[in-house]
């Protein structure tokens, strides 16, 4: 692995993450995410292999939960891709940041509702969800957040967790930053996935930091999925 990828760089700060950085072009990634997320975070793949199944064994009704969903495109995805099976579903999305529940929320679906809340908070309301998601959350987290947070998903999931982020790698870097150059003008997608692809796990690493209980599998590649399923 290449100089600066052989470690995973937790100190690296994303600009999108500051409070003080250009709305025009958060709002810009955070639109064209949806775009990226489609292409390349196997979210369909997925859905077929863990979120279906989890529906069905539901009787064909479910709740979705989708933690730090920033614009909302993924929880848009899983809701109209499960409602295409002709499941009843309705979605949660919550994210600290408002700035991204305001883009979210530019897209209403019905049955979806987005609010200002962390996984911590919904434990102690005794919400409960079929489905519990993330994507791109985990690389964001430190050691003691990350056990926060799979102590907190398998108290909100009936059936199972399921949190997405980037595979670490060299040709995760270098595919990356040539095929998302066509769409990086005028938003911080170029810099800040770069820095995420080096702020995020290997599979070994991802597996390591996860307390018992979890697995982690990669379902397309450059990405790796942590899963929690109720026994």
């Amino acid at each position: 692995m290449s100089a600066g990828l052989d470690r995973r760089n937790a100190a690296l700060v994303e600009l999108m993450d500051d409070p003080g950085c250009d709305p025009a072009r958060l709002r810009r990634t955070l639109h064209r995410f949806a775009m990226v997320n489609r292409l390349l975070s196997g979210w369909g793949r997925v859905y077929e292999a863990h979120v279906r199944p989890s529906l069905v064994a539901g009787g064909g009704r479910g709740r979705l939960l989708d933690i730090g969903c920033g614009g909302g495109d993924v929880l848009r995805r899983l809701v109209a891709r499960a409602r295409a099976d002709g499941f009843a579903v309705e979605g949660v999305g919550i994210d600290p940041d408002e700035r991204g529940l305001a883009v979210a929320r530019a897209t209403p679906v019905d049955g979806i509702r987005y609010r200002p809340a962390v996984s911590a908070e919904l434990v102690t309301e005794g919400e409960r969800f079929d489905v519990v998601v993330s994507n791109h959350l985990l690389h964001h987290l430190s050691a003691a957040q990350l056990d926060g947070l799979a102590a907190d998903s398998s108290a909100l999931a009936s059936r199972i967790a399921l949190h997405s982020d980037i595979a670490r790698g060299r040709v995760a870097y270098g595919a990356y930053a040539v095929g998302v150059t066509p769409f990086a003008p005028g938003s911080f997608l170029r810099t800040d996935g770069l820095r995420s692809i080096r702020r995020s796990y290997t599979a070994g690493e991802l597996r390591d930091a996860l307390p018992g209980g979890w697995s982690v599998a990669a379902p397309v590649p450059f990405r790796l999925v942590a899963r929690w399923q109720a026994s």
